[in-house]
């Protein structure tokens, strides 16, 4: 059985989900972001508890089938990101539909229906977010930074950058305060 869950957006996510799912004697087949299979079906007693116990620590199970699927893309987007191995031919229709077997367009307004942005807006927010944590990490020059990212140059990120936090990439870096969003909350 899948069990679809919402803000769940890294390792350490996935290891505070599998933790409840062990206490509740639940036998998990595999895991990834949003995700769990278990290897049986669930009851409803089980489920009841281990819905229970995620909202406690922050989490949702996904029931809609649409909540699911926008539940993937945002986990496609945030993985690709994170890996940091973005070219700057990358196109997000493709790897979008090619991920989920799906026409884009499709994918997109089923995005925008819910989630009051488009597609492509959530992906440069998670972008910018990302090239926050960088900036703030010193793990990269900018230079580095955009050719990670999959921007062709240094002035389109810092554009994008602009746009999106009001500062430049240099600006920002300056600040004192990490002005960074948790990435299940962008």
């Amino acid at each position: 059985m899948k069990v679809f869950i919402k803000n769940m957006v890294c390792e350490r996510c996935i290891s505070a989900v599998l933790a409840i799912f062990e206490k509740e004697g639940i036998k998990v087949r595999s895991t990834r972001l949003g995700e769990v299979e278990t290897e049986s079906e669930l009851s409803e007693n089980n489920l009841h508890n281990i819905e229970k116990m995620l909202e406690e620590i922050g989490f949702e199970i996904i029931k809609s089938s649409s909540q699911q699927l926008i539940e993937s893309i945002k986990n496609l987007i945030i993985l690709k990101i994170g890996r940091l191995d973005t070219d700057e031919n990358f196109l997000l229709s493709n790897f979008l539909s090619n991920a989920l077997h799906r026409d884009y367009s499709s994918l997109s307004k089923v995005f925008s229906q819910n989630e009051n942005m488009t597609l492509e807006q959530y992906y440069i927010l998670q972008k910018i977010e990302k090239v926050k944590e960088l900036l703030f990490n010193n793990d990269f020059t900018l230079t580095e930074i955009a050719i990670h990212m999959g921007y062709k140059s240094v002035q389109h990120l810092s554009s994008q950058f602009k746009n999106s936090t009001g500062y430049t990439p240099t600006e920002f870096k300056k600040l004192e305060v990490n002005k960074r969003k948790p990435l299940d909350h962008v």
